[in-house]
Protein backbone atom coordinates (compact mmCIF):
# COMPACT_ATOMS: atom_id res chain seq x y z
CA UNK A 1 0.00 0.00 0.00
CA UNK A 2 3.02 2.28 0.67
CA UNK A 3 4.57 1.70 -2.67
CA UNK A 4 1.25 2.39 -4.67
CA UNK A 5 0.50 5.50 -2.97
CA UNK A 6 4.44 6.73 -3.23
CA UNK A 7 3.73 5.98 -6.85
CA UNK A 8 0.61 8.30 -7.06
CA UNK A 9 2.64 11.15 -5.37
CA UNK A 10 5.62 11.16 -8.00
CA UNK A 11 2.71 10.96 -10.83
CA UNK A 12 1.10 14.22 -9.33
CA UNK A 13 4.44 15.75 -8.65
CA UNK A 14 5.43 15.06 -12.59
CA UNK A 15 2.26 16.38 -14.14
CA UNK A 16 2.56 19.51 -11.74
CA UNK A 17 6.29 20.00 -12.89
CA UNK A 18 5.65 19.36 -16.54
CA UNK A 19 2.95 21.60 -16.59
CA UNK A 20 5.20 24.53 -14.60
CA UNK A 21 8.09 24.10 -17.24
CA UNK A 22 4.95 24.61 -20.51
CA UNK A 23 4.15 28.10 -18.42
CA UNK A 24 7.88 28.77 -17.91
CA UNK A 25 8.54 28.63 -21.53
CA UNK A 26 5.57 30.84 -22.58
CA UNK A 27 6.70 33.35 -20.15
CA UNK A 28 10.23 33.62 -21.00
CA UNK A 29 9.79 33.60 -24.50
CA UNK A 30 12.17 36.49 -26.30
CA UNK A 31 10.04 39.44 -27.78
CA UNK A 32 11.00 38.41 -31.03
CA UNK A 33 9.35 35.40 -30.94
CA UNK A 34 6.26 37.06 -31.83
CA UNK A 35 5.58 34.74 -34.64
CA UNK A 36 1.88 33.08 -33.27
CA UNK A 37 1.64 29.87 -35.48
CA UNK A 38 5.09 29.40 -34.82
CA UNK A 39 4.42 29.42 -31.44
CA UNK A 40 1.81 27.30 -31.65
CA UNK A 41 3.65 24.48 -33.75
CA UNK A 42 6.35 24.56 -30.73
CA UNK A 43 3.85 23.90 -28.78
CA UNK A 44 1.97 20.95 -30.51
CA UNK A 45 5.45 19.71 -30.93
CA UNK A 46 6.39 19.62 -27.33
CA UNK A 47 2.68 18.35 -26.21
CA UNK A 48 3.33 15.27 -29.06
CA UNK A 49 6.66 14.47 -27.57
CA UNK A 50 5.27 14.72 -24.30
CA UNK A 51 2.12 12.23 -25.02
CA UNK A 52 4.92 9.89 -26.49
CA UNK A 53 7.21 9.82 -23.76
CA UNK A 54 4.17 9.04 -20.80
CA UNK A 55 2.92 6.32 -23.17
CA UNK A 56 6.58 4.83 -23.03
CA UNK A 57 6.40 5.35 -19.15
CA UNK A 58 2.82 3.47 -19.29
CA UNK A 59 4.28 0.30 -21.14
CA UNK A 60 6.77 0.39 -18.88
CA UNK A 61 4.95 0.60 -15.71
CA UNK A 62 2.30 -1.65 -17.42
CA UNK A 63 5.21 -4.20 -17.86
CA UNK A 64 6.27 -4.14 -14.37
CA UNK A 65 3.08 -4.45 -12.96
CA UNK A 66 2.53 -7.83 -15.06
CA UNK A 67 5.93 -9.47 -14.47
CA UNK A 68 5.61 -8.31 -10.89
CA UNK A 69 2.42 -10.44 -10.57
CA UNK A 70 4.03 -13.52 -12.32
CA UNK A 71 6.70 -13.59 -9.80
CA UNK A 72 3.70 -12.92 -7.00
CA UNK A 73 2.44 -16.27 -8.07
CA UNK A 74 5.92 -18.27 -8.86
CA UNK A 75 6.48 -17.62 -4.99
CA UNK A 76 3.69 -18.65 -4.06
CA UNK A 77 3.60 -21.41 -5.77
CA UNK A 78 7.07 -22.38 -4.65
CA UNK A 79 6.15 -21.92 -1.46
CA UNK A 80 3.04 -24.05 -1.46
CA UNK A 81 5.46 -26.73 -3.08
CA UNK A 82 8.11 -26.74 -0.63
CA UNK A 83 5.61 -25.90 2.85
CA UNK A 84 7.56 -22.64 2.64
CA UNK A 85 5.72 -19.60 4.53
CA UNK A 86 6.25 -16.03 4.94
CA UNK A 87 7.56 -15.36 8.08
CA UNK A 88 4.54 -13.22 9.03
CA UNK A 89 2.04 -15.98 8.62
CA UNK A 90 3.97 -18.81 10.36
CA UNK A 91 1.76 -19.95 13.70
CA UNK A 92 3.18 -22.53 16.19
CA UNK A 93 1.27 -25.39 15.10
CA UNK A 94 0.78 -29.18 16.13
CA UNK A 95 -1.39 -30.02 13.23
CA UNK A 96 0.49 -31.72 10.36
CA UNK A 97 1.54 -29.65 7.11
CA UNK A 98 -0.77 -29.57 4.18
CA UNK A 99 0.06 -32.09 1.54
CA UNK A 100 1.28 -31.00 -2.01
CA UNK A 101 -1.71 -30.04 -4.27
CA UNK A 102 -4.39 -30.42 -0.86
CA UNK A 103 -6.56 -28.20 -3.19
CA UNK A 104 -7.13 -30.79 -5.84
CA UNK A 105 -9.40 -33.56 -4.68
CA UNK A 106 -8.97 -37.17 -5.06
CA UNK A 107 -12.00 -36.78 -6.98
CA UNK A 108 -11.15 -34.34 -9.63
CA UNK A 109 -11.38 -35.21 -13.50
CA UNK A 110 -8.96 -36.90 -15.51
CA UNK A 111 -9.17 -36.19 -19.34
CA UNK A 112 -7.17 -38.58 -21.43
CA UNK A 113 -5.30 -36.89 -23.92
CA UNK A 114 -4.57 -38.64 -27.57
CA UNK A 115 -2.35 -36.74 -29.14
CA UNK A 116 -2.94 -37.68 -32.83
CA UNK A 117 -1.43 -36.83 -36.25
CA UNK A 118 -1.85 -39.25 -39.23
CA UNK A 119 -2.21 -42.79 -38.14
CA UNK A 120 -6.02 -43.49 -39.01
CA UNK A 121 -5.58 -46.35 -36.79
CA UNK A 122 -6.76 -44.02 -34.02
CA UNK A 123 -9.66 -45.99 -34.16
CA UNK A 124 -7.61 -49.06 -32.16
CA UNK A 125 -6.42 -46.37 -29.72
CA UNK A 126 -9.97 -45.18 -28.78
CA UNK A 127 -12.58 -48.00 -29.23
CA UNK A 128 -9.73 -49.10 -25.98
CA UNK A 129 -10.29 -46.55 -24.29
CA UNK A 130 -14.20 -46.02 -24.59
CA UNK A 131 -14.55 -50.05 -24.10
CA UNK A 132 -12.52 -49.84 -20.74
CA UNK A 133 -13.62 -46.16 -19.86
CA UNK A 134 -15.60 -46.54 -16.66
CA UNK A 135 -17.00 -42.91 -16.50
CA UNK A 136 -17.00 -40.63 -19.54
CA UNK A 137 -17.79 -37.68 -16.50
CA UNK A 138 -14.44 -38.56 -14.65
CA UNK A 139 -12.23 -39.12 -17.64
CA UNK A 140 -13.39 -37.52 -20.60
CA UNK A 141 -11.17 -37.60 -23.84
CA UNK A 142 -9.68 -35.10 -25.98
CA UNK A 143 -8.24 -35.80 -28.93
CA UNK A 144 -5.81 -33.27 -30.53
CA UNK A 145 -4.78 -33.98 -33.92
CA UNK A 146 -1.76 -32.16 -35.83
CA UNK A 147 -0.99 -32.79 -39.48
CA UNK A 148 -4.49 -32.05 -40.52
CA UNK A 149 -4.91 -35.43 -42.22
CA UNK A 150 -8.16 -35.87 -43.44
CA UNK A 151 -8.95 -39.51 -43.54
CA UNK A 152 -7.58 -39.61 -39.80
CA UNK A 153 -9.81 -36.52 -39.03
CA UNK A 154 -13.37 -38.39 -40.28
CA UNK A 155 -12.16 -41.22 -38.31
CA UNK A 156 -11.93 -39.00 -35.14
CA UNK A 157 -15.01 -37.51 -36.23
CA UNK A 158 -17.18 -40.38 -36.50
CA UNK A 159 -17.45 -41.03 -32.49
CA UNK A 160 -19.33 -37.81 -32.37
CA UNK A 161 -19.83 -36.47 -28.84
CA UNK A 162 -18.51 -39.56 -27.02
CA UNK A 163 -14.92 -37.74 -27.46
CA UNK A 164 -13.57 -33.95 -28.01
CA UNK A 165 -11.89 -33.29 -31.14
CA UNK A 166 -9.25 -30.43 -31.03
CA UNK A 167 -6.65 -29.46 -34.25
CA UNK A 168 -3.24 -27.78 -33.91
CA UNK A 169 -3.94 -24.25 -35.76
CA UNK A 170 -0.23 -23.77 -36.55
CA UNK A 171 0.84 -26.99 -39.46
CA UNK A 172 3.48 -25.10 -40.93
CA UNK A 173 7.11 -26.08 -41.23
CA UNK A 174 9.36 -25.49 -38.39
CA UNK A 175 12.78 -23.71 -39.21
CA UNK A 176 15.69 -25.70 -38.00
CA UNK A 177 19.04 -26.22 -37.79
CA UNK A 178 20.40 -27.65 -41.27
CA UNK A 179 21.75 -30.71 -39.45
CA UNK A 180 18.32 -31.31 -37.89
CA UNK A 181 16.21 -30.97 -41.07
CA UNK A 182 15.37 -35.20 -40.83
CA UNK A 183 14.01 -34.60 -37.41
CA UNK A 184 11.39 -32.14 -38.54
CA UNK A 185 9.13 -34.78 -37.32
CA UNK A 186 10.45 -34.39 -33.60
CA UNK A 187 10.09 -30.26 -33.65
CA UNK A 188 6.40 -30.51 -34.34
CA UNK A 189 5.21 -32.76 -32.20
CA UNK A 190 7.10 -31.27 -29.33
CA UNK A 191 5.29 -28.65 -30.90
CA UNK A 192 1.92 -30.33 -30.59
CA UNK A 193 2.46 -31.07 -26.74
CA UNK A 194 3.10 -28.13 -26.13
CA UNK A 195 0.30 -26.39 -27.91
CA UNK A 196 -2.63 -29.78 -26.65
CA UNK A 197 -1.43 -29.81 -22.76
CA UNK A 198 -1.66 -26.05 -23.05
CA UNK A 199 -4.87 -26.13 -24.34
CA UNK A 200 -5.86 -29.00 -21.58
CA UNK A 201 -4.22 -26.96 -18.48
CA UNK A 202 -4.91 -23.73 -19.41
CA UNK A 203 -7.80 -23.09 -21.57
CA UNK A 204 -10.01 -25.63 -20.03
CA UNK A 205 -8.46 -25.61 -16.88
CA UNK A 206 -7.70 -29.15 -15.49
CA UNK A 207 -6.13 -30.28 -12.40
CA UNK A 208 -4.24 -33.45 -14.54
CA UNK A 209 -4.54 -35.25 -17.28
CA UNK A 210 -3.61 -38.73 -18.69
CA UNK A 211 -1.27 -38.41 -22.18
CA UNK A 212 -1.68 -40.98 -24.59
CA UNK A 213 -0.46 -41.12 -28.11
CA UNK A 214 -2.35 -42.47 -31.34
CA UNK A 215 -0.98 -45.85 -31.92
CA UNK A 216 -0.95 -47.19 -27.69
CA UNK A 217 -3.40 -49.66 -26.82
CA UNK A 218 -4.65 -49.90 -23.16
CA UNK A 219 -4.92 -52.39 -20.76
CA UNK A 220 -8.73 -53.13 -19.41
CA UNK A 221 -7.56 -52.13 -15.59
CA UNK A 222 -5.79 -48.82 -17.42
CA UNK A 223 -8.64 -46.29 -15.77
CA UNK A 224 -8.36 -48.39 -12.23
CA UNK A 225 -4.65 -47.76 -12.53
CA UNK A 226 -4.45 -44.16 -12.56
CA UNK A 227 -7.76 -43.72 -10.78
CA UNK A 228 -5.86 -45.26 -7.47
CA UNK A 229 -2.69 -43.97 -7.99
CA UNK A 230 -3.60 -40.35 -8.63
CA UNK A 231 -3.78 -39.38 -4.82
CA UNK A 232 0.17 -40.70 -4.92
CA UNK A 233 0.95 -37.97 -7.26
CA UNK A 234 -1.11 -35.33 -5.33
CA UNK A 235 0.39 -36.13 -1.94
CA UNK A 236 3.67 -37.00 -2.59
CA UNK A 237 6.31 -34.28 -3.64
CA UNK A 238 9.03 -36.66 -4.68
CA UNK A 239 6.41 -38.09 -7.48
CA UNK A 240 6.09 -35.99 -10.91
CA UNK A 241 4.28 -38.77 -12.79
CA UNK A 242 2.62 -42.03 -12.49
CA UNK A 243 2.93 -44.22 -15.95
CA UNK A 244 1.15 -47.03 -17.41
CA UNK A 245 4.44 -48.44 -19.09
CA UNK A 246 7.37 -51.02 -18.26
CA UNK A 247 10.58 -50.36 -20.46
CA UNK A 248 11.75 -53.96 -19.66
CA UNK A 249 8.29 -55.24 -20.14
CA UNK A 250 8.69 -58.15 -22.79
CA UNK A 251 6.30 -61.25 -21.03
CA UNK A 252 9.34 -63.19 -20.11
CA UNK A 253 11.18 -60.52 -18.09
CA UNK A 254 7.58 -59.71 -16.21
CA UNK A 255 5.57 -61.61 -13.28
CA UNK A 256 2.25 -61.99 -15.18
CA UNK A 257 0.71 -64.00 -12.13
CA UNK A 258 1.85 -60.85 -9.92
CA UNK A 259 0.11 -57.70 -12.32
CA UNK A 260 -0.22 -55.59 -9.13
CA UNK A 261 3.02 -55.38 -8.42
CA UNK A 262 4.27 -51.37 -8.96
CA UNK A 263 7.77 -50.11 -8.27
CA UNK A 264 9.00 -45.98 -8.71
CA UNK A 265 11.73 -45.24 -11.08
CA UNK A 266 13.81 -42.11 -11.52
CA UNK A 267 13.38 -42.60 -15.69
CA UNK A 268 10.46 -41.11 -16.87
CA UNK A 269 8.84 -43.74 -19.07
CA UNK A 270 6.03 -41.51 -20.71
CA UNK A 271 3.50 -43.77 -22.87
CA UNK A 272 0.63 -43.34 -21.27
CA UNK A 273 1.51 -41.05 -18.05
CA UNK A 274 -1.09 -38.99 -15.53
CA UNK A 275 0.80 -35.79 -14.91
CA UNK A 276 -0.50 -32.71 -12.46
CA UNK A 277 -1.05 -29.13 -14.01
CA UNK A 278 1.26 -27.29 -12.25
CA UNK A 279 3.86 -29.39 -13.38
CA UNK A 280 2.55 -27.98 -16.59
CA UNK A 281 2.93 -24.30 -15.13
CA UNK A 282 6.97 -25.56 -14.25
CA UNK A 283 7.69 -27.27 -17.23
CA UNK A 284 5.87 -25.18 -20.33
CA UNK A 285 7.88 -22.05 -19.84
CA UNK A 286 11.32 -23.69 -20.67
CA UNK A 287 9.39 -26.68 -23.06
CA UNK A 288 12.06 -27.99 -25.71
CA UNK A 289 11.61 -27.25 -29.34
CA UNK A 290 12.46 -30.95 -30.02
CA UNK A 291 12.82 -34.45 -28.22
CA UNK A 292 10.60 -33.42 -25.79
CA UNK A 293 10.95 -36.84 -23.89
CA UNK A 294 14.87 -37.28 -23.39
CA UNK A 295 14.64 -33.73 -22.22
CA UNK A 296 12.22 -34.81 -19.64
CA UNK A 297 14.76 -36.70 -18.47
CA UNK A 298 17.51 -34.29 -17.90
CA UNK A 299 18.34 -33.64 -14.38
CA UNK A 300 17.27 -30.08 -14.49
CA UNK A 301 13.58 -31.01 -15.52
CA UNK A 302 13.06 -34.14 -13.09
CA UNK A 303 14.99 -32.40 -10.51
CA UNK A 304 15.17 -35.57 -8.03
CA UNK A 305 12.06 -36.76 -8.20
CA UNK A 306 10.18 -40.37 -9.86
CA UNK A 307 7.44 -41.72 -11.53
CA UNK A 308 5.51 -44.74 -10.74
CA UNK A 309 5.43 -47.57 -13.43
CA UNK A 310 4.08 -51.40 -13.58
CA UNK A 311 5.49 -54.59 -13.38
CA UNK A 312 3.19 -55.67 -16.80
CA UNK A 313 2.48 -52.38 -18.97
CA UNK A 314 -0.84 -50.69 -18.81
CA UNK A 315 -0.13 -49.70 -22.67
CA UNK A 316 1.32 -51.32 -25.43
CA UNK A 317 2.33 -49.82 -28.82
CA UNK A 318 0.83 -50.87 -32.24
CA UNK A 319 3.01 -48.09 -34.20
CA UNK A 320 5.84 -49.25 -36.42
CA UNK A 321 5.55 -46.32 -38.39
CA UNK A 322 6.08 -43.07 -36.88
CA UNK A 323 9.13 -40.16 -36.84
CA UNK A 324 11.17 -42.63 -35.18
CA UNK A 325 11.16 -45.05 -37.91
CA UNK A 326 10.43 -47.91 -35.76
CA UNK A 327 13.66 -47.36 -33.38
CA UNK A 328 13.47 -50.12 -31.04
CA UNK A 329 10.30 -51.03 -31.98
CA UNK A 330 11.42 -54.74 -33.82
CA UNK A 331 13.47 -55.23 -30.77
CA UNK A 332 11.74 -54.28 -27.94
CA UNK A 333 8.44 -52.59 -28.26
CA UNK A 334 6.29 -55.60 -30.83
CA UNK A 335 7.24 -57.53 -27.72
CA UNK A 336 5.89 -55.56 -24.41
CA UNK A 337 2.99 -57.82 -22.49
CA UNK A 338 0.21 -55.59 -21.59
CA UNK A 339 -1.97 -56.76 -18.95
CA UNK A 340 -4.90 -58.70 -19.66
CA UNK A 341 -6.75 -59.03 -16.31
CA UNK A 342 -7.96 -56.61 -14.09
CA UNK A 343 -6.75 -55.72 -10.76
CA UNK A 344 -8.69 -53.67 -8.30
CA UNK A 345 -6.28 -51.03 -7.39
CA UNK A 346 -8.55 -49.31 -5.99
CA UNK A 347 -8.87 -51.72 -3.07
CA UNK A 348 -5.37 -52.00 -2.59
CA UNK A 349 -3.40 -50.02 -0.22
CA UNK A 350 -0.66 -48.37 -2.35
CA UNK A 351 0.67 -46.42 0.45
CA UNK A 352 3.74 -48.37 0.48
CA UNK A 353 5.15 -46.36 -2.48
CA UNK A 354 5.16 -43.47 -0.82
CA UNK A 355 9.57 -43.20 -0.91
CA UNK A 356 10.84 -43.56 2.79
CA UNK A 357 8.33 -46.66 2.84
CA UNK A 358 9.21 -47.80 -0.27
CA UNK A 359 13.52 -47.19 0.17
CA UNK A 360 13.53 -49.01 3.44
CA UNK A 361 11.81 -52.13 2.11
CA UNK A 362 12.94 -52.11 -1.57
CA UNK A 363 16.58 -51.31 -0.78
CA UNK A 364 16.30 -54.25 1.68
CA UNK A 365 15.10 -56.65 -0.94
CA UNK A 366 17.88 -55.56 -3.24
CA UNK A 367 20.96 -55.85 -1.29
CA UNK A 368 19.92 -58.32 0.59
CA UNK A 369 19.59 -60.98 -2.41
CA UNK A 370 23.09 -63.13 -2.73
CA UNK A 371 25.12 -61.59 -5.68
CA UNK A 372 25.22 -64.02 -8.72
CA UNK A 373 27.25 -63.37 -11.73
CA UNK A 374 26.14 -62.55 -14.91
CA UNK A 375 27.65 -66.20 -16.40
CA UNK A 376 26.27 -68.53 -13.49
CA UNK A 377 22.73 -66.44 -13.99
CA UNK A 378 23.23 -67.51 -17.69
CA UNK A 379 23.95 -71.02 -17.12
CA UNK A 380 20.26 -71.30 -14.80
CA UNK A 381 23.38 -72.15 -11.85
CA UNK A 382 22.36 -71.89 -8.04
CA UNK A 383 18.34 -71.97 -8.57
CA UNK A 384 18.42 -73.05 -4.96
CA UNK A 385 19.24 -69.41 -4.48
CA UNK A 386 15.62 -67.86 -5.79
CA UNK A 387 15.50 -63.80 -6.30
CA UNK A 388 19.57 -62.91 -7.11
CA UNK A 389 21.38 -59.82 -7.60
CA UNK A 390 24.07 -58.69 -10.56
CA UNK A 391 26.60 -56.12 -9.49
CA UNK A 392 27.77 -53.60 -11.83
CA UNK A 393 30.40 -50.43 -10.79
CA UNK A 394 30.79 -48.74 -14.26
CA UNK A 395 29.02 -47.71 -17.30
CA UNK A 396 30.25 -50.33 -19.49
CA UNK A 397 29.51 -53.22 -17.03
CA UNK A 398 26.11 -51.91 -16.73
CA UNK A 399 25.65 -52.06 -20.41
CA UNK A 400 27.64 -55.45 -21.15
CA UNK A 401 25.49 -56.94 -18.34
CA UNK A 402 22.11 -55.43 -19.20
CA UNK A 403 22.64 -56.87 -23.28
CA UNK A 404 24.09 -60.46 -21.98
CA UNK A 405 20.57 -60.42 -19.76
CA UNK A 406 18.10 -58.94 -22.39
CA UNK A 407 17.22 -55.67 -20.87
CA UNK A 408 17.65 -52.29 -22.27
CA UNK A 409 20.87 -51.09 -22.09
CA UNK A 410 20.64 -47.18 -22.83
CA UNK A 411 21.29 -45.12 -20.38
CA UNK A 412 19.89 -40.79 -20.21
CA UNK A 413 21.48 -38.66 -18.22
CA UNK A 414 23.09 -41.62 -16.68
CA UNK A 415 19.42 -43.19 -15.70
CA UNK A 416 18.81 -46.78 -17.02
CA UNK A 417 15.17 -47.25 -18.37
CA UNK A 418 12.97 -48.61 -15.36
CA UNK A 419 15.74 -48.05 -12.86
CA UNK A 420 15.61 -46.49 -9.47
CA UNK A 421 18.79 -45.60 -7.40
CA UNK A 422 20.43 -47.02 -10.35
CA UNK A 423 18.67 -50.67 -9.78
CA UNK A 424 16.72 -52.48 -12.48
CA UNK A 425 14.53 -55.16 -11.41
CA UNK A 426 13.28 -57.96 -13.91
CA UNK A 427 12.73 -61.66 -14.68
CA UNK A 428 15.64 -63.93 -15.85
CA UNK A 429 14.03 -67.38 -17.04
CA UNK A 430 11.75 -67.54 -14.07
CA UNK A 431 13.34 -65.60 -11.36
CA UNK A 432 13.90 -62.35 -10.05
CA UNK A 433 16.98 -60.62 -10.58
CA UNK A 434 18.26 -57.02 -9.31
CA UNK A 435 21.02 -55.26 -11.91
CA UNK A 436 22.24 -53.03 -9.08
CA UNK A 437 25.27 -50.80 -7.90
CA UNK A 438 27.25 -51.66 -5.27
CA UNK A 439 25.12 -50.27 -2.20
CA UNK A 440 27.20 -47.32 -1.26
CA UNK A 441 25.78 -45.66 -4.48
CA UNK A 442 26.00 -41.95 -4.44
CA UNK A 443 24.16 -41.09 -7.36
CA UNK A 444 23.78 -40.79 -11.25
CA UNK A 445 26.34 -39.57 -13.43
CA UNK A 446 25.69 -38.04 -16.55
CA UNK A 447 28.42 -38.92 -18.40
CA UNK A 448 27.55 -42.54 -18.49
CA UNK A 449 25.20 -41.67 -21.25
Amino acid sequence: MLKKSSLVVWGVVLFVAWNALILFFLWTRPPSFSDHSHLTEEVIRLAQDAEVELERQKDILQQISHYSALWSRRKANEAQRHHVFPAASVQPSTAAPLPRHSQISTDAVLPVVVIACDRSTVRRCLDKLLQYRPSKKRFPIIVSQDCGHEETARAIASYGDAVMHIKQPNLSDIPVPTDHRKFQGYYKIARHYRWALSQVFQTLKYQAAIVVEDDLEVAPDFFEYFQATFPLLITDPTLWCISAWNDNGKEQMVDVAHAELLYRTDFFPGLGWLLLSDLWDELEPKWPKAFWDDWMRQPEQRQGRSCIRPEVSRTMTFGRKGVSHGQFFDQYLKFIKLNDRFVPFTQMDLSYLKKDEYERSFLAQVYGAPELRVEELQGNQRRELGTVRVQYTTRDSFKAFAKALGVMDDLKSGVPRAGYKGIVSFLYRGRRVYLAPPSDWTGYDPRWS
